[in-house]
């Protein structure tokens, strides 16, 4: 049963929506929950995305389990729309996947992650101004 990491993103792939960075623009303008898990080191040395939420990836599935005690306010239920951002697009497609298990049937994640968010010329914040960690 054992397979690679490029099967398995591609079997996760199949079951999640994906969406352009421009796409996740306009769904965290119309109020979806924009969830950044780019580690600390570096959203320090690339900025942030404005209105994102911050949430370390260890953590990830407790703080946005509609069920736990540990859940941050905007995850009010099961039908909150998620869009999920790592660096690339690669850990966002797993995490997104996660979720959806968890019954956030709304998760997608963003194709080619904070990288094609800054070549698309989407705005970012600059390094150090402030953190919205989670």
């Amino acid at each position: 049963m054992a397979r690679s990491i490029d099967e398995l993103l591609a079997q996760v792939r199949g079951r999640i929506g994906r969406v352009t960075p421009e796409e996740a623009a306009a769904r965290l303008a119309a109020g979806a929950l924009l969830v950044d898990t780019r580690p600390w080191e570096q959203r320090s040395r690339d900025g942030d995305v404005p209105g994102a939420v911050l949430v370390d990836r260890n953590v990830l599935e407790w703080r946005l389990d509609p069920a736990s005690p540990d859940r941050i306010p905007q995850v009010s239920g099961y039908d909150v729309e998620v869009v999920v951002l790592c660096n690339q697009g690669y850990s966002s497609s797993l995490v997104a996947d996660t979720l959806r298990t968890l019954g956030l049937h709304r998760t997608v994640d963003v194709v080619g992650g904070f990288e094609a968010w800054v070549e698309a010329g989407l705005p970012v914040v600059a390094p150090g101004i402030g953190d919205l960690a989670a």
